[in-house]
């Protein structure tokens, strides 16, 4: 079986899985997060736009399935990336979670100049993949958590990466109190990065300010290369500005 074929069948299987469970509650949550940075990095260098960005990342479901898409744009209109992620939390224990889950499909905008009637014009290209996730989490306290996040990603076309391996260690300290209704949050990680015959270790650390009851935060974003054999910057950091849309609805 090939590494396409490997992958949709299991997507189909996280389809069916997804399609069969019945969460016990009936809370359906919604939640939107509109930011602008500075810097459009990604954790996979070839899909780095490099310039300032607009992002809308969607969160929606209930307590075992959820749908999160992410749509972004370079601010000068033109896409960046559209990447479609369903998730399934097959475990939900007070202390552990295990999730799996999905990006059916992604797709990531490279421009290139190409000739039209004699003109050249540059064009937005897109380039789809699918990727598999498996994200076991251990909860420590309601503002404290670590995880290991596991994506497996495969590329359609060959002027792109075909086979990406990320597997990181990730600590997550939420919403911790401050003066006032201040908070802070911090996420830290270390990460192996495999992109086809190339690989390296990485360390990228997200911090967050915030107001309590206020949707509007800060967050910065800094990424280090340890050592690698990928082509990207040794060091990438950026700033956004996010403001958040969250609901939760009771479906009776």
């Amino acid at each position: 079986m090939t590494k396409t074929k490997l992958l949709l069948a299991l997507a189909g299987i996280l389809s069916l899985t997804s399609g069969y469970a019945q969460p016990k509650d009936s809370t359906f949550f919604f939640r939107a997060d509109l930011s602008i940075t500075n810097n459009g990095f990604s954790i996979i260098p070839a899909f780095t736009l490099g310039d300032p960005a607009a992002f809308l990342d969607m969160k929606m479901g209930n307590k075992r399935l959820s749908f999160e898409p992410q749509f972004r744009y370079a601010l000068e209109g033109r896409p960046w990336s559209f990447v479609f992620i369903y998730r399934y939390k097959a475990i939900i224990k007070p202390k552990f979670q295990l999730t799996f889950g999905g990006h059916l499909p992604g797709i990531n905008y490279i421009t290139r100049t190409v000739d039209v009637n004699g003109i050249q014009e540059p064009l937005s290209v897109a380039r789809r993949f699918l990727a598999l996730e498996i994200i076991p989490t251990y909860k420590f306290t309601d503002h404290t958590n670590v995880g290991i996040y596991y994506l497996r990603g495969h590329g359609f076309q060959k002027h792109g990466p075909q086979d990406s391996h990320f597997l990181s260690l990730q600590g997550n300290f939420i919403k911790i109190k401050m003066a006032g209704k201040t908070y802070f949050s911090f996420n830290p990680q270390v990460f192996y990065l495999k992109v086809d015959a190339d690989d390296g270790f990485y360390a990228n650390a997200t911090a967050t300010i915030g107001i309590q009851d206020f949707p509007i935060t800060i967050s910065g974003i800094v990424n280090k290369a340890i050592k690698t054999e990928i082509a990207t910057q040794d060091f990438d950091w950026s700033i956004n500005l996010i403001y958040t849309l969250d609901k939760k609805f009771v479906v009776k």
